[in-house]
Order: C-alpha cells, then sequence, then structure tokens
C-alpha cells in the first residue's frame, strides 16, 4: 500500500532559448487535434460534406482558447485591496486588474484559463458557426445543440488531457488528505498529501467519453438531439460540481463564498443538460 506520491513533475519539457515546451501546451494541442479526428469519423458516418471537421477545428480552436483565457481573467482573477473604489455610494474593495489592463489578456504564457470559459467560448463558436456555414448546408438539419451532440464526443478526449496537463504542472489540487494515493505537490510548495482531483476529474471525462461514444455508435442517440449533449454536461459537471468540495479554492476571494466560483458556475450547465435530456426523450415519446 502507497503512503503517499511525491510528485515532483518538471512542467517544462525542454527549452530552446527563450522557447519552452510544456506539457500543458503539448497535451492541450493534442487534445485539440484528437477532437478533431473524432469529429472526422462522425461527420463522414452521416455523410456530412467534408469540409465541415475542418471548419469545426478551425471555430472550436479560437472559441475554446479566447473563452478559456477570458473567462479565467473575469472570473478567478479578483483581488482584494484595502483603498476601495468608490461607485455611487457603493465601496468596491475588489477589482481586476485586466479591466485596468486589458492588454494583460494577451500574455497567455503566464498561465490562467478555465474551462467553464471555455465552454462558454465553444458554444458562442458554435452558434457563429451553425449560422454563419452549417445551416446554409439545405440537405442537413443542424443547430448549435446538433453540433455539441457529436463535438462532445472529442471535448471528453481533450478535457483528460487538459487534466493531465494540470497534473503536470502541480495545479488545482485537492485539500490534504490521509488516502494512500494522495500527492505531495512539492513544486507548488506543499509538504503533505493532497487529493489529486485531477485525476479524478480525468477519470470523469473517460467516463464521459466511453458513455457517448457508445450513445452515438450503439444506441444511436445522436437522432435524439440532445440527449448526448444534455448527459454529457450531467457527467462533466455534476462530478465538477461536487468535486468541488474537496478541491482548494483557486483565489482567496471564494473563501468567503458558500459555493466556489467552480461550482456556481457548473450549476447553469447543470439545468441545460436536465432540460436537454427532458427535452429529448419528451420528443422521442410522441
Amino acid at each position: 500500500m502507497l503512503d503517499y506520491i511525491v510528485w515532483d513533475v518538471n512542467p517544462v519539457i525542454f527549452e530552446f532559448g527563450r522557447l519552452s515546451v510544456r506539457w500543458y501546451g503539448l497535451l492541450w494541442a493534442i487534445g485539440i487535434y484528437l477532437c478533431y479526428l473524432i469529429q472526422i469519423k462522425l461527420y463522414k458516418n452521416e455523410g456530412c460534406p467534408a469540409d465541415w471537421p475542418d471548419k469545426i477545428f478551425t471555430w472550436m480552436t479560437i472559441g475554446v482558447i479566447v473563452g478559456a483565457r477570458l473567462g479565467h481573467c473575469w472570473f478567478y482573477e479578483w483581488y482584494y485591496y484595502d483603498d476601495p473604489i468608490q461607485v455611487f455610494a457603493w465601496n468596491i474593495h475588489y477589482r481586476n486588474p485586466y479591466i485596468e489592463n486589458p492588454l494583460g489578456l494577451l500574455k497567455i504564457w503566464e498561465g490562467g484559463l478555465s474551462s467553464h470559459g471555455g465552454a462558454i467560448g465553444l458554444i458562442i463558436a458554435a452558434y457563429l458557426l451553425n449560422k454563419y456555414h452549417f445551416s446554409k448546408q439545405k440537405k442537413f438539419h443542424t443547430s448549435l445543440i446538433w453540433i455539441f451532440d457529436r463535438l462532445v464526443i472529442g471535448i471528453a478526449v481533450t478535457a483528460t488531457l487538459i487534466r493531465l496537463g494540470n497534473l503536470m504542472n502541480s495545479e488545482i489540487y485537492g485539500n490534504p488528505t490521509d488516502l494512500p494515493w494522495g500527492f505531495i505537490f512539492v513544486r507548488d510548495g506543499q509538504t503533505e498529501p493532497c487529493h489529486p482531483t485531477q485525476i479524478y476529474e480525468m477519470m470523469y471525462c473517460i467516463v464521459a467519453f466511453i458513455v457517448t461514444w457508445l450513445m452515438y455508435w450503439k444506441g444511436q442517440c445522436y437522432k435524439k438531439e440532445g440527449l448526448i449533449f444534455g448527459v454529457f454536461l450531467i457527467i462533466i459537471f455534476l462530478t465538477r460540481f461536487l468535486l468541488e468540495f474537496i478541491k482548494l479554492d483557486q483565489e482567496a476571494f471564494e473563501q468567503n463564498l458558500w459555493l466556489n466560483m467552480g461550482q456556481l458556475l457548473s450549476i447553469p450547465f447543470l439545468i441545460w443538460g436536465i432540460y436537454l435530456i427532458v427535452k429529448s426523450c419528451v420528443k422521442s415519446t410522441h
């Protein structure tokens, strides 16, 4: 039996002058590419135009990266200042450095990507893609939900690799634990074992991939619009909501919240998932 695991992995794979290749960035790239390959297979199965997977790849890559960056900077980068700013009759103690210096948003090498922000970016990109490209192909009935019923199968793979990247970075882990698989993240200054919540999240992303893959190929659930997407949302965001109870807060301001930011942002996606499942089941009975 393991007492604990000392985790001391260098997040940088190699450096060449000022250029450095990090596990996190590499795993992001591999995840996006694997999602692209899965889209090719799914779209080919349904006889969609050959250029659709390329359009998905371009729009979704831009959407997820921009959304993840903006989401992190807006949701998590709030800091308390003793010297407040007065807005009308209120004293505002929390400030966001990216509001004061928007050019800092471009400094992605300094870190900071949000999965919820990435999800919002994907939704906006998928909506625009369908409106300006897919919906013009009259042979196919497409919609935002139609796109996500197929896209989330690949997203589950991408999310698995992103969480592996978090593990390599020794970031976003859990509270101290006495369980035998606890990790001591020495590069982040830890001296006692903590929950490796990155691995827990990798596990539920793998479950999401297996379930949605089987729903598509074995159950042909893509014919029930919204069912695959709804199930994916429940698996991902319900487990994310529950895991947040054993994760360390990412930012200091979350200590004053009943639910942390990750949980608050998960609730709308959970409600959406329940709605999609109920709606698709009701339609199938008529």
